[in-house]
């Protein structure tokens, strides 16, 4: 009996022409690409590909078992989505990863959202930070990725990769509440300074390059509430997104809002529309604002 899977991989090499196509397209390495083809081989008694330069073509039989792997796949894939249609919302999994600072603020929001409009689903939630999360998503890990973006400038496109925009979450500089209150990043201009993750690393050394100065970096963590709590000691001033505040926030400590310092958050998805009736109903419970 012919393997699904193997099918899969002999349909992406007829498209693409190539195993390092085919890899990237199914999310495998080329070595696990090739290992399908041959066991596909040993499994028909054919030779389906055969070396060309630098590269490999198909053989009279590898076309052959190539168009009908392209119309087996498509019914399957009609059927599935035909199913999907059928059951609707009754029943199935959707699966969500998101920043930490999401997961402590508007996403339990929209989990109860989605519970109550649609109690058969089954909701499964993972943290990562957003490239972490959109390689999860690319690798069928997840359905949906809550993501983000700073500045005005458009994110970078991602093939097959789709955004909706949720809301903007805007940047607060945060210092000890015994250091008398300034907006002024300048004015911090030789404190220490507290580093989070990389993309927010990027904005903080961005902000103050527009200030004109370089800050001392002397601690790293994305740990919004050991950052609050090293702030309060007095051990260095940070920048913080609005959601970190809102998902924890220290008594001892002093924000005031940046002036223009927003990232955008997004909703990601992969693949070609129209998705999946339980992502889109997590889709519609995310996109009202924390």
């Amino acid at each position: 009996m012919l393997d699904v899977l193997r099918l899969r991989v002999l349909d992406a090499v007829a498209r693409h022409g190539s195993v390092t196509a085919a890899a990237r397209e199914l999310h495998y390495s080329q070595p696990s690409v090739s290992h399908h083809l041959a066991r596909l081989e040993a499994e028909t008694g054919a030779k389906l590909v055969q070396r060309a330069g630098r590269g490999i073509r198909l053989t009279e039989a590898g076309r052959l078992l190539a168009d009908r792997a392209a119309e087996i796949l498509g019914r399957l894939d009609s059927a599935s989505a035909e199913l999907a249609a059928h059951t609707g919302l009754r029943a199935g999994r959707v699966r969500l990863v998101a920043f930490p600072s999401a997961l402590g603020t508007f996403v339990p929001a929209a989990a109860v959202r989605l519970a109550r409009e649609h109690p058969g689903l089954d909701l499964r939630l993972a943290e990562a930070e957003p490239p972490e999360a959109l390689a999860m998503l690319r690798a069928g890990q997840a359905d949906v990725a809550v993501t983000f973006h700073y500045g005005t400038t458009p994110p970078e496109e991602e093939e097959g990769v789709r955004l909706t925009p949720l809301f903007d979450d805007p940047s607060f500089l945060v210092t000890s509440a015994a250091v008398p209150p300034t907006g002024a990043l300048a004015a911090h201009a030789g404190a220490k300074w507290i580093a989070g993750c990389d993309r927010c690393r990027s904005h903080l050394l961005d902000l103050c390059a527009g200030a004109g100065f370089e800050p001392s970096i002397a601690f790293t963590t994305d740990d919004y509430v050991a950052v609050q709590a090293m702030v309060a000691a007095d051990l260095g001033v940070t920048v913080l997104p609005g959601l970190a505040l809102s998902a924890h926030r220290h008594t001892d400590v002093t924000v005031t809002e940046l002036s223009g310092s927003t990232r955008r958050v997004y909703a990601a998805t992969y693949g070609t529309p129209p998705d999946p009736p339980a992502t889109t109903a997590l889709l519609q419970a995310l996109h009202s604002p924390p």
